[in-house]
């Protein structure tokens, strides 16, 4: 499996290890990633990803997986993101179970 973010696509980082008589080593920065299981407003369902710890910072600072998904551009997020974020928009315009529309007649103004 490969080391590499679902929502923000963040990868290892290569660099090197320099020791006090200066030689350097190679070595890698791995993200840290996190199996957490979100849960989908929109999708009515929990979604199972590898995400990175910034990556859960956003989606809890945008308030959930369906608007941390629908305020990125499509460039910004990698295939698995983007497959979801397409979900979400499908069943946002008017999937299975479309929003129920207010009782005609009461649009809540005084006549």
């Amino acid at each position: 499996m490969a080391r590499r973010c679902e929502l923000t696509g963040k990868e290892p980082q290569f660099g090197h290890n320099v020791s006090h008589a200066n030689n350097r080593t190679n070595r890698r920065f791995n993200p840290n990633l996190q199996k957490v299981t979100l849960y989908s407003d929109a999708l009515r369902r929990s979604v199972p990803l590898r995400i990175s710890t910034r990556a859960l910072r956003s989606v809890q600072h945008n308030g959930g997986l369906d608007t941390y998904l629908l305020s990125r551009h499509d460039h910004h997020l990698p295939e698995p993101g983007l497959r979801l974020k397409r979900q979400v928009q499908k069943a946002l315009s008017g999937g299975p179970n479309p929003a129920p529309n207010p009782a005609p007649g009461k649009s809540g103004q005084a006549a």
